[in-house]
């Protein structure tokens, strides 16, 4: 299909509105589900009496963990699900779930039902890891001309998400919070019934409004559809093995892991560090997750096309590598929140570049003909990074809450050591990638 037709531009802005909401949705969990099952002084605690603070640590981590799990499973049939059906029916079926799924999350906390919780965030991850095929229906309507443009757009509602989510998520979920001003002027304030549930109901709305316009302005994107094509259940430990089995990127998935993992334990754990040293609350929580937000989108926008132009891709990977622990256990030293704010800048500039970077060299690894399989590997194991560590930090988090900040600089650590050690730089590996940015990457959920 043209890139360039009316129906492809109208179907490429309803995608990337499917992308944003998703990751608005990612975001808008960040600030709030910590309190709910990680701090008993929160008003939205949810666990009942008797309840110790490590057993709530240990719930939320599985929690958490729940969501990366069940898209570990279910991306890869998605996907496949999608080139046998098409990419239209699978969005709106995926996104009807997410809708669900936040609404049944809503309702667990009204009731304070924690397996109501639990099966919320498990569906939600079955039926909400459609990113690969939104991603897929950018390249059905992409050209070669135009390719780089649409897939920086997808980008950039990534970035934009995980900006905006946190944020609303934060102010959504305390009462008679200011969310607007201007001019000394509060221009709105949350009313005072507004709670930890309206966020979820917020982004149920938001997903059913896309599935409104998924179905209004969204043709089908795959013309050819593999009818025959046999679903491969266990597609997910496939691409595992298959990781290990590619010249060149297997040297680079035990590093790909290991700063997956080592991020995932400080996303988790973070907003209940900063609640417990400096006293945030949700609406803290929010401002400060946009903050890191917008430092990953201005490394993305800016700095990495300029770094992109000077250095190859594995030696600014090797620096972040080694940089990032350091700039994580700084975080240890603010007293309040403006040494904070200066300090934090260091961890998103490293992360932004990282995520550009890996997803940029592991697609020039790959040849050409494999690059949807890397897509899927990459997927994969970014999806185990986020659960392991996630269902660990509550076991880390009830010895001091020090340890998963210490586990996340460390796993990061162990990272770096892995890609200096195994990735080995050849002649092709030497040029720089010109005036072009690094591929644009999701950020990290929790």
């Amino acid at each position: 299909m043209s890139g360039t037709s009316g129906t492809s531009t109208s179907a490429l802005g309803v995608i990337i509105l499917t992308v944003f909401i998703d990751m608005l949705g990612v975001g808008i969990l960040i600030p709030v589900v910590p309190q709910l099952l990680g701090n008993p002084r929160s008003p939205n605690y949810l666990l009942p009496d008797g309840w110790t603070y490590s057993q709530g640590l240990i719930c939320l981590g599985f929690l958490i963990a729940s969501y990366p799990l069940a898209q570990f499973v279910s991306t890869p049939i998605l996907g496949q699900l999608s080139d046998r059906f098409g990419r239209r029916p699978v969005l709106i079926i995926s996104l009807t779930g997410s809708a669900l799924g936040y609404g049944v999350f809503a309702i667990g906390i009204i009731t304070k039902n924690i397996p109501l919780l639990f099966i919320s965030r498990t569906f939600d991850g079955i039926t909400g890891g459609n990113i690969s095929v939104a991603q897929a229906a950018v390249a059905d309507i992409s050209t070669p001309e135009n390719r780089t443009k649409h897939f920086g757009l997808v980008g950039a509602m990534f970035g934009l998400g995980f900006i905006l989510g946190p944020y609303i998520g934060g102010k959504l979920a305390v009462p008679d919070t200011t969310v607007l001003s201007a001019f000394g002027k509060q221009l709105f304030t949350t009313p005072h019934w507004f709670s930890a549930a309206t966020p979820f109901w917020f982004a149920a709305i938001l997903c059913l409004i896309n599935v409104a316009a998924l179905s209004l302005r969204l043709p089908e994107t795959l013309h050819t559809k593999q009818h025959g094509l046999a679903i491969a259940w266990n597609r997910s430990l496939l691409n595992i093995s298959d990781s290990l089995k590619i010249p060149r990127v297997k040297s680079v998935v035990p590093a790909v892991f290991l700063y997956g993992a080592g991020f995932t334990f400080f996303t988790t754990f973070f907003s209940l560090f900063i609640t417990q040293k400096l006293g945030f609350r949700e609406n803290n929580v929010g401002d400060y997750f946009a903050y890191i937000g917008i430092w990953i989108a201005i490394t993305q926008a800016v700095i990495a096309g300029k770094l992109a132009a000077k250095f190859p891709d594995w030696k600014i990977i090797r620096v972040v590598l080694l940089l990032l622990p350091f700039a994580i256990l700084l975080t240890f030293l603010p007293s309040n929140t403006t040494q904070l704010l200066l300090i934090t800048p260091f961890i998103p500039i490293c992360v932004g570049l990282g995520m550009a970077n890996i997803t940029s060299m592991m697609s020039r690894l790959a040849p050409p003909e494999r690059q949807g399989q890397i897509l899927g590997i990459n997927a994969s194991v970014n999806a185990l990074a986020q659960a392991i560590p996630a269902a660990l930090t509550g076991f880390l988090g009830g010895i001091n809450r020090n340890v998963p900040i210490l586990a996340s600089s460390i796993t990061i650590g162990l990272g770096a050591i892995a890609f200096w050690v195994m990735f080995k730089p050849d002649s092709a590996d030497t040029a720089t990638s010109g005036s072009d940015s690094p591929a644009p990457a999701s950020s990290h959920s929790s």
